[in-house]
């Protein structure tokens, strides 16, 4: 039984599961707006939303921590010198999730993920 489980297994394995929310979560930060499936953004919404929370403190750990998850020197740069800061007096809720429609080969639905304003 699923009771209690949060996460969402995406059809994946725990290592392959993790490397794919590093990789769009490193997307989003650079690109600052992605298209992917819907069940694929909502994962990376809870997994970048804790990134940008902690990233607000901005302190040696932190920034230490941050590049055990997300491995991109560039991201993790951007995220802490121009993204938290201006989250700052903003309590969570750093995403957006708008629904495109579906895609042609598999009719999967997808969505845009983006950061808000």
């Amino acid at each position: 039984m699923r009771h209690k489980k949060l996460k969402g297994k995406l059809g994946r394995s725990s290592s392959h599961r993790s490397s794919l929310l590093a990789n769009l979560s490193i997307s989003l930060i650079t690109h600052r707006k992605i298209e992917t499936t819907y069940t694929k953004a909502k994962e990376v919404r809870r997994h970048v939303e804790k990134l940008v929370t902690i990233a607000k403190i901005n302190n040696l750990q932190v920034q230490r921590e941050v590049q055990k998850v997300i491995k991109n020197k560039k991201a993790s740069k951007v995220l802490f010198e121009e993204i938290s800061p201006k989250y700052l007096e903003r309590n969570g809720g750093y995403t957006r999730i708008v629904k495109t429609g579906f895609r042609k080969g598999d009719a999967a639905p997808l969505a845009v993920i983006e950061f808000v304003e």
